[in-house]
C-alpha cells in the first residue's frame, strides 16, 4: 500500500493532523460545522458534557455528548479554501492511518451538518427563515483543481448559469445529502444555495470600489433552471458538498436567513434565529 509522503500529509509531533490538531479519538462520527469560531460554544453549551476541546487557528473543536449521542462541533472560518482543509483533514483522521501514512482498506463515512447564516435571494423568503440547501452552486474555482463527478442536471444547471451571467469560468453544482435532508430538514424551505468566493463584490455589495456585476442580486433572484431557483447565498456550502462527494461523506447545509437582499432587510433577531436552528439540529441529529 502506498505511503503518503510527509510533505503531502503533515502530521504534528503529537500524532495529530496538521491544521486541525486532532487525532481519531478526538472526533465523533457526526460533526456539526459552523463558520464563526465563537459559535462553537453556542452549540456545545447545550451538550450534556464536553469531553474534548482544541483551539487551533480558526478551527475550534468541541466533542461531547447530547442526550447520549456523541457529537463534534467545529468551526471552519469563512470560505471554501478553509472548507477544503477542514474536510480533507477530517477525512484523513478517519480514513488514513496517521502512524503508517497509508490509506485504510475499510473507509468510514462521516455525517456532517453545517449550521450557518445566509442571505435570501427571494423576497418571499423572509429574514429568520430556515433554508436547507438541496444543491450548492459554487462560484469559486476550488473544483477546477479536482476531478468532480457531476450529474447531467448539475452540469446543465452550472452551464446555464454561466451562460446567463456570461461568466468567464464554469461554476460547479452539487447536490446535498438526501438522507440528511429527510432526517433534519423535512419541514424546511429547500432550494439552491449560491456559494460566493467573497462577501462584498462576489455578493453584489459595492462599498468603495467599482464592481463588475452591480445588478448581481437581481440577476441571481431571476435565474432558474427548470423549476429550480436560487434561494440564498453564502460562502461555504458548495465547497462542502463537493469535497464530501469526492471523499464519500454525507453533508447537509442548513441556513438561518438573517438578511434579505431583495427587500434589504436584516434580522432584528439574528442570534435567536441561529439559536433556534442549533437546538433544532441537536434534537434531530
Amino acid at each position: 500500500m502506498t505511503r503518503i509522503a510527509e510533505s503531502e500529509l503533515i502530521i504534528n509531533k503529537d500524532g495529530s493532523i496538521y491544521h486541525l490538531n486532532l487525532k481519531p479519538e478526538d472526533i465523533a462520527d457526526t460533526i456539526l460545522v459552523v463558520g464563526d469560531p465563537n459559535r462553537v460554544h453556542k452549540v456545545s453549551q447545550y451538550f450534556d458534557s464536553v469531553d474534548f476541546e482544541m483551539n487551533k487557528r480558526e478551527f475550534i473543536t468541541h466533542t461531547g455528548t447530547y442526550k447520549g449521542k456523541r457529537l463534534t462541533v467545529i468551526s471552519s472560518g469563512m470560505g471554501t479554501d478553509n472548507v477544503e482543509i477542514l474536510i480533507t483533514e477530517l477525512d484523513a483522521i478517519v480514513n488514513i492511518d496517521l502512524k503508517t501514512r497509508e490509506r485504510k482498506k475499510k473507509l468510514k463515512k462521516l455525517n456532517i451538518v453545517r449550521i450557518g447564516t445566509s442571505g435570501s435571494l427571494q423576497a418571499a423568503i423572509g429574514v429568520d427563515s430556515l433554508v436547507a440547501s438541496s444543491y450548492g452552486l459554487g462560484l469559486d474555482t476550488l473544483m477546477y483543481f479536482y476531478k468532480l463527478a457531476q450529474s447531467d442536471f448539475e452540469k446543465n444547471f452550472a452551464q446555464n448559469f454561466q451562460d446567463f451571467m456570461q461568466l468567464g469560468f464554469t461554476p460547479y453544482c452539487v447536490e446535498g445529502s438526501k438522507g440528511l435532508t429527510e432526517k433534519l430538514a423535512f419541514d424546511m424551505l429547500k432550494g439552491v444555495t449560491v456559494t460566493a468566493p467573497g462577501f462584498y463584490a462576489p455578493q453584489g455589495r459595492e462599498i468603495r470600489t467599482s464592481i463588475r456585476y452591480p445588478r448581481l442580486v437581481d440577476e441571481l433572484s431571476f435565474f432558474h433552471y427548470e423549476d429550480n431557483w436560487l434561494t440564498n447565498f453564502e460562502m461555504e456550502t458548495a465547497g462542502y458538498y463537493a469535497m464530501c462527494r469526492l471523499l464519500g461523506h454525507e453533508m447537509l447545509s442548513l441556513n438561518a436567513i438573517i438578511a434579505n437582499r431583495i427587500t434589504q432587510e436584516f434580522s432584528k433577531n439574528a442570534e435567536k434565529t441561529i439559536d433556534n436552528l442549533i437546538k433544532l439540529v441537536l434534537e434531530r441529529v
